[in-house]
């Protein structure tokens, strides 16, 4: 099963990221990476089509900058 490629919010896309918004707001940065990691896994359940997922991680994974590393020694830059 691909990927939907219709609006899946049925038209109520601005309402989804409301929702999203809120559900970060108040959160310092390790709370926000931990709702990430709870909320991607409880969505993953809801999907339950490995293959829909392996897509859908590839997808994000090609829109994704890769962060550059971090320098260990500060006095280099």
């Amino acid at each position: 099963m691909p990927l939907r490629q219709d609006d899946g919010f049925s038209g109520r896309a601005d309402d989804v990221y409301e929702i999203l918004v809120r559900g970060f707001h108040g959160l310092d940065e390790a709370g926000s990476a931990a709702m990430t990691r709870r909320l991607v896994l409880i969505l993953a359940h809801e999907v339950g089509d490995p293959e829909v997922i392996r897509e859908a991680v590839a997808l994000a994974r090609r829109t994704v900058r890769a962060e550059p590393a971090a320098d260990p020694d500060p006095a280099s830059a």
